[in-house]
């Protein structure tokens, strides 16, 4: 069965980053021991990963070691090449949403994370998002990088998991609606 999953944070005002792209505002709230609030489970259950070109270079940036174990598809029409250490794990890809999924389900990729806000926005407009794990930190941004934007039209979820770390952070697990 193939599922293609989102697993991610959110500001209450429904910003996955502030208005200069920035991400501190996650480790707000006080994690002194370190709960990974559901995120171990959740790709355990992923065999690779699907991640726009911003997503990446963010995650280059974080100055540690390829924190991902799946392999990792990078959505771009910009970037000719990944850094050598990771060849064998990060593959560029492009084109439209639809043909890239079947690309790497025929790579016997079934189970696939899409991360990156225009990604998940362009995956929910093809309506090829089966899951989402959103956990929302309380805080209004006010400005920033919207979870969400220009959908055609709406796409309806099912309730399926609501969840609450460290008192107070809510995770909310949605799965889409089969008509």
């Amino acid at each position: 069965m193939y599922r293609n999953s989102v697993f991610i944070a959110t500001s209450l005002d429904g910003f996955i980053a502030d208005e200069r792209g920035g991400i501190d505002w996650l480790h707000m709230v006080p994690n002194p021991n370190n709960d990974d609030m559901g995120y171990n489970r959740f790709i355990s259950t992923i065999d690779a990963i699907v991640m726009g070109r911003n997503t990446f270079e963010t995650v280059l940036g974080f100055d540690i070691e390829w924190p991902y174990k799946q392999p990792v598809f990078v959505v771009t029409n910009t970037l000719k090449s990944v850094p050598q250490e990771l060849k064998d794990k990060v593959f560029l890809v492009s084109g439209k949403v639809e043909e890239i999924v079947d690309y790497i389900q025929k790579q016997g990729y079934t189970q696939l994370y899409i991360d990156g806000g225009s990604l998940i926005t362009s995956f929910l407009q093809a309506d090829l998002i089966d899951d989402l794990i959103l956990s929302t930190i309380p805080v209004v941004l006010g400005k920033g990088i919207p979870l969400f934007s220009n959908l055609p039209k709406k796409r309806e979820f099912d309730l399926i998991r609501a969840t609450t770390y460290l008192n107070q952070i809510t995770q909310r697990h949605y799965r889409r609606k089969v008509e």
